[in-house]
């Protein structure tokens, strides 16, 4: 069968198909895309004609190698784009589309929880090295979406699911104030990865994931992805992967592509563990609060169901043990099986003790200013496990 022949069973195929087959390279002897562990590439008979920036040729790795390519590939399919480009790591990919769409004298509209290096990135490091201002507004607010746009304001940024208070953003709606602005709307939706969301399909620009996550899954390797219009991503491979060079490496684009392989698989054991975890928790006295998407007293519950279209709600929540900061960290120290680690999207199931204090705490809901939260990521334990293990913690805490 052509390559041909495959992209376009491709387009109509399931989940799984599309996760085994979509952006392999079987051209060779080899059954699958094998580790180009090379930065150069050989050059054309006459290279003084050659684009030294251009991006679909390979010659040097910066502007593109095979292994980025077989991983771009998949990751369109996947997200429903044109194209992707797969850089370094997560930041790197936010970085990438601010870098390349924002100039001094821009502004953005910003969710007001977000992931702690877009924070950081906004309420910092652009306003005051390229001076491109930020304004932070609850994006469930539609209002204040709208009341925050000015004249100067090129785009919406906003996360799926908010890390790590739980938040769902109603994408539709965004871009449809997006658009009638003549904004760019960038969905980073890490906490959602296909087949549980794809933001494209409901008028996103740009989505960004950080690969590191669910798309790898197994928690051996960064890398992170803009996936959109062929013309969008275009502009981001010329300027902000090839002459800032935030690139992935061989190896890793090699291992991200070999994880994502049973990602649909993954995340549907993700999802259903932890919907069971969420509802324990939530009926233990020891418990102060959980937030999960999944959980009907969930304050945007119904818009998860209707934006996810049953397909789940992720495997990330929030809660907090009742107590003070010493009592949250006793409850992680008697974890045995459960881990104590950042990251999230693992095989294994992570947790994360994080207080009250900084300054973007204060967009926080309640009770999460008063407790702090434990941001916890299931993983592929099997959930009896899981739920024993958290048992005897609270047991051990509260004894």
């Amino acid at each position: 069968m052509s390559d041909a022949d495959l992209s376009e069973i491709l387009r109509s195929a399931g989940d799984m198909t599309v996760s085994v087959h979509a952006g392999n390279d079987s051209s060779g002897p080899s059954v699958r895309t094998p580790i180009t562990m090379a930065n150069s590439y050989h050059l054309p008979p006459e290279p003084e004609t050659a684009d030294w920036s251009g991006t679909e040729q390979l010659f040097y790795t910066r502007n593109t190698g095979a292994n980025q390519v077989a991983l771009q590939d998949k990751l369109a399919v996947l997200e429903g784009g044109e194209d992707a480009v797969v850089l370094a790591s997560g930041v790197a990919a936010l970085h990438a589309v601010f870098f390349t769409f924002l100039s001094t004298g821009d502004h953005v509209v910003v969710s007001d929880v977000t992931y702690e290096a877009t924070w950081k990135l906004w309420s910092d490091l652009m306003p005051t090295k390229y001076g491109i201002e930020a304004t932070f507004v609850d994006v469930t607010d539609p209002d204040s979406v709208r009341a925050a746009i000015r004249p100067t304001t090129k785009m919406v940024v906003t996360e799926a699911i908010a890390n790590p208070t739980t938040k769902v953003a109603d994408i539709a709606a965004l871009a449809v104030i997006a658009h009638d602005a003549g904004l760019l709307l960038m969905v980073d939706s890490t906490f959602t990865p296909p087949p549980l969301y794809r933001p494209l399909a409901d008028g996103a620009d740009l989505v960004v994931h950080s690969l590191t996550k669910y798309i790898n899954g197994h928690g051996d390797a960064m890398g992170g992805a803009v996936i959109g219009a062929g013309e969008l991503i275009g502009q981001i491979k010329r300027q902000a992967m090839v002459d800032v060079g935030g690139v992935i490496s061989p190896f890793n684009a090699w291992l991200i592509a070999r994880g994502s392989i049973t990602l649909p698989l993954r995340l549907a054991q993700h999802q259903a563990t932890a919907e069971t975890l969420a509802h324990m928790l939530a009926d233990d006295e020891r418990i102060a609060y959980v937030t999960y998407p999944g959980l009907p007293d969930h304050p945007q519950h119904h818009l998860a169901r209707r934006q996810f279209g049953g397909r789940g709600f992720g495997g990330m929540m929030a809660f907090a043990v009742d107590g003070d900061p010493g009592t949250q960290n006793r409850f992680v120290s008697h974890l045995k099986v459960i881990t104590s680690a950042v990251s999230l999207g693992h095989d294994e199931t992570l947790i994360v003790h994080v207080g009250t204090d900084g300054p973007r705490v204060a967009a926080y809901p309640e009770p999460f200013r008063t407790y702090g939260h434990l941001r916890f990521s299931v993983g592929l334990e099997d959930a009896d496990d899981l739920a024993a293990d958290l048992r005897q913690a609270l047991d051990a805490t509260f004894a």
